[in-house]
């Protein structure tokens, strides 16, 4: 579904991604995991077209990426931040639906998908007619999600999704969304910095480094298969202090 071919990115004169290779097959979720700093969200920008690559192409469903292409692109793939990204002066309602009705969809139709989405993510009716700040967290981050559903896309990114939620939310909500992402059988990319939440949802794993890639595989490849000591010592870092019997 993506493909990076040699892609590297500089900002003022300083590296902060590749040059790496990297495809994202079809109809599976792919998370990208790494340290602060590591080349994670720069990539995700790639993927839809944010940020131009300095050198090599990036490619969606076989099509480069460029500013005359991206526009099409971006319809084609929903976009997910933190805390949703929503604008404050829409309500959840109007966030959903605002690329819809800019596109000139039917009404009918709109409705439809509206009450479609509200259902797969649990959001309640009664809320779509509030303002993001009279929404929790986690409401705010399924009507993020609603939204990047809105148009069907073919694929998903979503950068840190679940980051700014405590605990017990964010453990109900990472349920809820790998079941969405199962049910649809859609390409996702997620962006996270947890590795407990990675293995949650990744069919794969690529962890970066310095805006490289040390590892690419399957969770039990990370856990099990370390590629290098850097990658050893991620694990056992996230892992977290051994418990005294």
């Amino acid at each position: 579904m993506f493909a990076l071919n040699d892609v590297s990115k500089v900002f003022a004169g300083r590296s902060a991604l590749g040059p790496l290779s990297l495809t994202v097959p079809a109809g599976q979720t792919t998370v990208l995991i790494g340290p602060s700093g590591c080349g994670k969200s720069t990539l995700l920008r790639l993927l839809i077209g944010l940020f131009a690559p300095d050198t090599g192409a990036v490619y969606f469903d076989g099509e480069r990426v460029t500013p005359v292409t991206s526009r099409a692109i971006r319809l084609r793939v929903g976009y997910v931040i933190q805390d949703g990204g929503l604008f404050p002066h829409l309500t959840a309602r109007g966030n959903v639906t605002l690329t819809a009705r800019h596109l000139g969809r039917p009404q009918d139709t709109i409705e439809a998908r509206v009450n479609e989405l509200a259902e797969l993510t649990r959001f309640p009716l009664d809320g779509l007619d509030r303002y993001p700040h009279q929404l929790s967290g986690g409401q705010r981050q399924r009507v993020g999600l609603m939204r990047a559903l809105m148009l069907n896309p073919d694929a998903l990114l979503l950068d840190e999704p679940l980051g700014a939620l405590d605990p017990l939310v964010r453990a109900e909500l990472q349920t809820e969304l790998r079941d969405i992402f199962r049910a649809l059988a859609k390409t996702v990319v997620m962006v996270t910095h947890d590795l407990g939440e990675a293995t949650f949802f990744a069919d794969r794993v690529v962890l970066l480094r310095d805006g490289r890639i040390v590892q690419d595989g399957s969770p039990a490849d990370l856990w099990h298969r370390a590629a290098d000591p850097f990658v050893t010592r991620f694990v056992q870092v996230q892992r977290g202090p051994e418990v005294p019997a």
